[in-house]
């Protein structure tokens, strides 16, 4: 699975946690898969020599770290997954110009 998809799989995982309602396994299941895929693109950002990327999805992994977890109010994690869906996003076209 190239990089393109698995932002875009993080991206929708994370605008899919906004609505509430979901039971508490799905944010879990959200904060494992946000945090392993945001530090493999921060270490494929790393590759590229790209620091300024590497460090946001660094911060996105420690961020959203279940071993530790950051405890925030609702309101406050959907600005945080909206903010991180739009990042994953956006990254698509620079790692995907960086890899070639």
């Amino acid at each position: 699975m190239n990089m393109k998809w698995l932002c875009i799989i993080a991206g929708v995982l994370l605008l899919l946690g906004i609505p509430t309602g979901w039971p508490y396994a799905y944010y879990t299941l959200l904060r494992w898969a946000i945090c392993i895929l945001a530090a493999i693109v921060a270490y494929r950002f790393y590759e590229t020599k790209s620091t300024s990327w590497t460090v946001v999805f660094a911060v996105i992994a420690v961020l959203f770290n279940p071993i530790a977890p950051i405890i925030l109010t609702k309101g406050i994690w959907v600005i945080i997954d909206l903010i991180t869906a739009v990042l994953f996003i956006v990254s698509i076209d620079k790692l995907t110009k960086n890899i070639k």
